[in-house]
């Protein structure tokens, strides 16, 4: 397995936990607002980056 593609299932799935954490804390107005905002744009960065890893990556025969 190419380790771009292991770091890009990483980054997606990291991203996708954040951005749940940041859905929950704003249903249930616990956090601050800037500590809500700055988690889920770095979670929206990770999981665009690791989908475009993931997707751009070819494969080696």
């Amino acid at each position: 397995m190419n380790l771009k593609r292991t770091f890009g299932a990483v980054l997606t799935v990291l991203g996708i936990v954040g951005l749940i954490w940041t859905g929950v804390g704003v249903i249930n107005h616990s956090g601050q607002t800037t500590t809500l905002i700055v988690v889920g744009i770095i979670s929206v960065l990770f999981f665009s980056t690791g989908i475009s890893l993931v997707r751009n990556t070819k494969d080696e025969a």
